[in-house]
């Protein structure tokens, strides 16, 4: 054993040498170290520093790997197929390639060390260094972060956090001790005072702490406020205005605003001249409006509504969206509001915005005030009239989706009114934009667009033509057949077919056309559940019209129509039947889903009455025992449903086994009551059906019942008989007027439709005095005969 100098280093290590030799025995290898020879002391030293033992990897970071070492000591815990010694020099090796020395060691040690806190300097307090100083990086490895930089971010949001927490304080300590003196300067007689504190606070007001000391200040609040109503200095009003600006942001400053009486005065500077004050005082009343619990009636009672209205005739757009969002927010739900905006030229205004700018949030705030007025009667004529229609139907191809399915609203809730007004050559470009709606993706707009369509096609012959002419009937089937069991899209298309197919010169193409496109057999499934009534009583419409046409007779049989229209007749009349046994006299007691029972039996018995103009459907009417039902139905106390029924009857009698199945049924007492009905329709259908019924009966029976039809005609001159127009087609006489979708009206509804045979376009019959006994016998039979032939 001996010691060696390490010269380098300049301290002394104890180096321990031992004579290793290898000795098989029986019991496996083991170290003799006996046999070892000694090395003189110099040549041993060396050996040492020729060795790559110099850099551990601690000291100078170098990379090494850890030696293949066991870590068994004693010669009986050797394996006992021995060790190989030279593999293992030779992996303690192989992590020492590089060979620094040990001087560049120790200077690459003392950089670091030196560098260290300016690399902590520069990860916490970057701005502390000078530009352009070079700091060397530790970091070996661009994934892996050192722990200074790791550092650095939190190091800086704290640093950051400590600045403004000192900032905030020194902030809140000014302020807290400013208010009460900036207080008594706003409150100051002498108006450049006031001036100035107004400043002041405007300033401070920037800032988060001190504007908290001020909105929880009601003496400060209440001094801006006063200082904003009495000054007559612009710079005041400005300072004022715009800190009440800055504190509501905040709910604390809106209530203080709120309860200082800040909404009166805000509202005058509406008429202000300085666009600052203005812009300033909007902004403000818009953020009392939208968070401020009572400030919609503050504001409606400080006069905000006829001032906000008078803004609308400025031009800049962004300002525009305010007053436009606010005019909604006053007049959502409040009938008082919308009469005020309309009184104050509000509609006019609104529809040129919508017709002037691009700006798209000004659009959608602007149509988003026109569809709360557009379910006011009131304001929904002067939009129409201010060209509402229009205007709103030039964005329906925007890009905005939220700006359409508003315009759609509002032009669905306009629409029954425009059907009138508006000048139909105006609104063809709407009609085709329309029609090509339909096909959207979007659930909502297709539901509008089937709903104003229509409206728009209710009693107008011309709408309906440029609908049909643009596809309208396809796009409408397809829409329905895509609809599924959705009654908020298949209702309002239904209606719409229903009018495209009734009362104009291009309805019986529709008619056929409604066929042609694969329409029927859906129709006829719409009759089944799970549809509701509202969507029935629209569909029995829709084939009563279809019926009209000859060709649809035979496909509606094949579909089952016939059958499910007398199950809905007899389901609707044990309704009817059931409520008048109970005496029921609610105003509500005959709605079902908001539909009259006795609009489905006036329906359906109208259907079944055109459809038994064939043959074939006459023979299935009468296999379904439904007879006796019509019979008993000339008993209706609504003379609209005695129409239907005589009419039916009218049909079926044209056959003799149902001729007589009518007589059997006891129908000719009340045939021969209804004789003497003040509507011409059942009197004419009823003997009409008299006339059938006695074709084979003998002379004496035909002459009295000639004599009964005469007698009937014998009535005051206050009531006498013309021939009506249009007998020659009984089916006109069966059509009642479109109706709006979205009114509320009763398709068939009584109140609505007195007389359905003389209503809409043949609403002109009129009644002329007779000429004598002889002339009204000869003008009554020519009607029972027209009806017959």
């Amino acid at each position: 054993m001996q010691q060696v100098r390490d010269r380098q280093g300049g301290t002394s290590h104890t180096i321990t040498y031992q004579t290793v030799t290898t000795t098989k025995t029986n019991q496996g290898n083991y170290m003799d170290l006996s046999g070892m020879p000694a090395m003189d002391p110099k040549q041993q030293t060396m050996e040492w520093q020729q060795q790559s033992y110099l850099d551990s990897g601690i000291q100078s970071g170098a990379t090494t790997q850890a030696p293949s070492l066991s870590s068994r000591q004693g010669p009986d815990d050797l394996d006992d197929d021995g060790m190989d010694t030279s593999h293992m020099l030779m992996e303690w090796n192989q992590g020492f390639q590089e060979g620094f020395t040990q001087e560049q060691v120790n200077e690459m040690n003392q950089q670091l060390i030196q560098t260290r806190s300016q690399r902590v300097r520069a990860a916490m307090f970057p701005e502390t260094l000078d530009e352009g100083t070079q700091i060397p990086s530790t970091q070996f490895d661009p994934n892996q972060p050192t722990a200074v930089q790791r550092l650095a971010e939190p190091s800086q949001m704290l640093k950051h956090a400590v600045v403004n927490l000192i900032n905030y304080q020194d902030d809140a300590d000014l302020a807290t001790r400013a208010i009460p003196e900036l207080t008594k300067l706003l409150n100051d007689e002498d108006q450049v005072v006031v001036s100035q504190a107004a400043m002041m606070v405007h300033q401070l007001s920037k800032k988060e702490a001190s504007r908290h000391a001020i909105m929880n200040s009601p003496q400060m609040v209440a001094a801006l406020v006063r200082a904003m109503q009495t000054t007559n200095d612009v710079e005041t009003t400005r300072c004022a205005a715009g800190t009440l600006h800055n504190l509501s942001h905040h709910r604390q400053g809106l209530l203080s605003i709120f309860k200082s009486g800040g909404i009166p005065a805000l509202v005058k500077l509406l008429g202000s001249q300085v666009e600052s004050v203005l812009f300033y005082a909007i902004t403000t009343l818009h953020n009392l409006l939208l968070h401020q619990e009572g400030s919609k009636m503050a504001v409606r009672l400080a006069g905000g509504l006829q001032k906000m209205v008078a803004l609308l005739q400025r031009n800049n757009v962004k300002f525009l969206a305010i007053v436009t969002d606010c005019l909604q927010i006053l007049a959502y739900g409040n009938q008082e509001s919308k009469l005020i905006i309309l009184a104050s030229g509000g509609p006019g205004e609104l529809v040129r915005i919508m017709r002037t700018y691009t700006y798209e949030k000004l659009l959608w705030t602007t149509s988003r005030v026109l569809k709360v007025l557009s379910v006011c009667s009131s304001n929904k004529p002067a939009i129409v009239e201010a060209g509402g229609m229009q205007a709103l139907g030039q964005h329906l191809s925007h890009q905005s989706p939220r700006l359409v399915q508003n315009c759609l609203w509002t032009l669905r809730n306009l629409s029954d009114a425009a059907t009138k007004q508006v000048r139909q050559e105006a609104l063809e470009g709407l009609l085709q934009t329309l029609v090509h709606m339909l096909a959207h993706n979007d659930i909502n707009i297709v539901t509008c667009a089937a709903g104003i369509l229509s409206n728009l096609t209710c009693n107008n012959g011309r709408n309906k033509m440029i609908v049909c002419q643009v596809g309208g009937i396809e796009a409408l089937v397809r829409t329905i057949l895509q609809a599924g069991d959705r009654e908020d899209i298949t209702e309002p298309a239904v209606c719409a077919l229903r009018h495209l197919t009734s009362r104009h010169p291009e309805a019986e193409m529709a008619q056929n056309a409604v066929r042609l496109h694969y329409g029927l057999p859906v129709l006829v499934k719409l009759l089944h559940p799970p549809s509701r009534w509202p969507l029935i009583k629209a569909v029995i419409g829709l084939m009563r019209n279809l019926a009209l046409c000859p060709a649809n007779h035979a496909p509606l049989r094949e579909q089952g129509a016939l059958p499910r229209l007398i199950q809905l007749l007899m389901r609707a009349h044990q309704d009817t039947q059931r409520r008048a046994s109970m005496g029921s006299t609610s105003s509500q007691g005959g709605y079902v889903d908001g539909v009259r029972m006795e609009e489905i039996v006036e329906g359906t018995v109208g259907a079944l009455h055109i459809l038994a103009r064939d043959a074939h459907n006459r023979a299935v009417i009468r296999s379904l025992n439904c007879i006796p039902l019509f019979v008993q139905l000339l008993y209706s106390n609504i003379e609209n449903i005695q129409r239907v029924a005589a009419g039916v009857l009218c049909e079926l009698a044209q056959d003799k086994e149902s001729a007589e199945i009518i007589e059997a049924e006891g129908a000719t007492a009340p045939l021969t009551e209804l004789l003497h009905s003040r509507n011409e329709g059942v009197a004419t259908y009823a003997a009409a059906v008299l006339f059938r019924m006695s074709e084979d009966k003998p002379q004496d029976y035909k002459k009295r019942l000639s004599v009964e039809l005469t007698s009937s005609l014998c009535r005051a001159d206050a009531m006498p008989w013309a021939e009506p127009h249009d007998l020659h087609d009984p089916g006109m006489m069966m059509m009642p007027p479109d109706e709006p979708q979205y009114r509320g009206e009763g398709m068939f509804s009584h109140h609505s439709s007195v007389s359905s045979v003389h209503s809409g376009q043949h609403s002109t019959m009129g009644r002329q005095p007779h000429q004598g006994k002889a002339s009204s016998e000869f003008t009554f039979v020519t009607m029972a005969t027209k009806v017959c032939s």
